[in-house]
């Protein structure tokens, strides 16, 4: 059940993050680094107004990191053109490892079951999909965010096909051996004739 939680998230984050940079890639940047302030500045207001909320009636530590917070959300919030040429880095190391995970994926899908090698073209595709922002992100910043929205929504649906066609052919978990009341084990004996 894990494999399938994580899988299907991971899918569904790297379709929206793929649409909205295919879609809007001149105002995506921008707008992911304003939400990414808005998301420090949420809990780092809550842990201020929580300090002097509860201060009169138990001893609390000064909120430092609620502050610090604070400001790195404003300042991600005022200049996000700044941060945006850092995201395109960030996005791209996120390719590079995606790629990775899905080589390694279908790596280990190899013990139990043969691979097309066409199963391999996607993820090195995504890889280098990767590379490309990594070592070109500043040259034309709406391309490099095409290219990886593409890339994140071809890793998607190779994702949520991997792991449909991968998930069900994986063998069981062998069975834990049984317990007696007194807490010894009891292992599967051979029979000789």
């Amino acid at each position: 059940m894990k494999t399938f939680s994580y899988s299907f998230l991971r899918a569904v984050c790297a379709l929206v993050i793929g649409l909205v940079l295919v879609l809007f890639p001149n105002q995506a940047a921008e707008y992911l680094v304003i939400t990414v302030g808005v998301i420090f500045l949420i809990p780092s207001l809550l842990s201020i107004i929580g300090y002097f909320a509860w201060r009169g009636e138990r001893p609390v530590r000064f909120p430092l990191l609620g502050i610090g917070s604070l400001l790195f959300g404003l300042w991600l919030i005022a200049m996000p053109g700044f941060f945006a040429d850092l995201l395109t880095y960030v996005l791209g190391f996120i390719l590079v490892m995606g790629g990775v995970q899905q080589l390694a994926s279908l790596s280990s899908a190899r013990r139990w079951m043969r691979v097309p090698a066409g199963f391999y073209v996607v993820p090195v595709l995504i890889l280098l999909a990767g590379l490309f922002a990594l070592f070109n992100p500043l040259g034309a910043r709406s391309t490099a965010f095409v290219v990886i929205g593409v890339s994140s929504l071809v890793y998607a649906l190779s994702d949520l096909v991997n792991w449909f066609g991968f998930s069900r052919k994986r063998p069981k978990e062998p069975a834990s051996p049984q317990r007696l009341s007194d807490g010894a084990e009891v292992e599967d004996a051979e029979i000789v004739e």
